[in-house]
C-alpha cells in the first residue's frame, strides 16, 4: 500500500509509519493539514490516513476539498472526538471510515486493509489515458493503439505518471515508488529514464504527454 499519513502528533505518526512500512506498505507523513492537502492533490495514493485535529486545515476540510477535486482516494479519519455528531460530520464530508484514539494498531491495519481492498475490487487492470492505455497485469502498453516495448522500470515510472495523470508527481515521489526509499537512486538515473520513456510514448508524430514540470517533477498531461 502507498498511504499518506497527515498527523501533527509525530511520535503517533512515528508509530503508525513505523508499523506500516514493516508491512510493507510505503508511507508519506505530512505534520501539516496544508501540506497534506498538497501532497494528496500531487501524488497517487491507496488511502489517506487523515487526522482531524491539524494545523492549518483540518481533517474535515482537507476532505471536503479532496472530495471536491474529484480524488476519490479511500480516507480514514483518526480523531480522539467519538461524539456521533463528529462520526457523522467526517463521513458526511466524504471519509470512508472513521477511527477513535487511542486504537490498535491491529485493528487501524485490518480496516487498511478493508478500505484498499474496496477500493481496488472494482478496479480495472487498464489503466487509460488520452490514447495511452496500460494493462497492469499483462506489461502491455499501447498509445494510439500502437503497442510500446517498455523496459520494467520505463513501465514503472509511466505507471505512477498516469495513475496521477494531470497532477504532478514529485521527482521524489518518482524515485520511491519505483526504486523504493532505501537505494541511493539520483536525479541523473531518473532523468535518463525519463528521456529514454519520452522517445517510445511521444515519439513522433504523437502529441506530447509527458511534461516536466520544471524544480518539482513530471506530469502526464495533453495539450489544453
Amino acid at each position: 500500500m502507498r498511504v499518506l499519513l497527515v498527523d501533527d502528533d509525530r511520535e503517533i505518526a512515528g508509530y503508525i509509519g513505523r508499523g506500516l512500512e514493516e508491512e510493507g506498505s510505503t508511507v508519506t507523513a505530512c505534520f501539516d493539514g496544508a501540506e497534506g492537502l498538497r501532497t494528496a492533490l500531487a501524488s497517487a495514493f491507496d488511502i489517506v490516513v487523515l487526522d482531524v485535529m491539524l494545523p492549518s486545515l483540518d481533517g474535515f476540510e482537507i476532505t471536503r476539498r479532496l472530495r471536491a477535486r474529484n480524488v476519490h482516494t479511500p480516507i480514514l479519519l483518526l480523531t480522539c472526538r467519538d461524539a456521533a455528531r463528529d462520526v457523522v460530520k467526517g463521513l458526511d464530508a466524504g471519509a470512508d471510515d472513521y477511527l477513535t484514539k487511542p486504537f490498535s494498531f491491529d485493528v487501524l491495519l485490518a480496516r487498511l486493509r478493508a478500505r484498499t481492498r474496496a477500493s481496488h475490487a472494482g478496479t480495472s487492470a487498464t489503466l487509460l489515458y488520452s490514447d495511452l492505455s496500460m494493462n497492469v497485469e499483462t506489461h502491455e502498453v499501447c498509445r494510439a493503439k500502437m503497442k510500446l516495448n517498455l523496459t520494467r522500470t520505463e513501465f514503472a515510472i509511466l505507471e505512477s505518471l498516469i495513475r496521477s495523470a494531470g497532477r504532478v508527481v514529485s521527482r521524489q515521489r518518482l524515485i520511491e515508488t519505483v526504486w523504493g526509499s532505501g537505494r541511493e537512486v539520483g536525479d541523473n538515473n531518473l532523468d535518463v529514464f525519463i528521456r529514454f520513456l519520452r522517445t517510445k510514448v511521444d515519439a513522433p508524430p504523437q502529441p506530447r504527454l509527458i511534461r516536466t514540470i520544471r524544480g518539482i517533477g513530471y506530469s502526464l498531461r495533453e495539450d489544453a
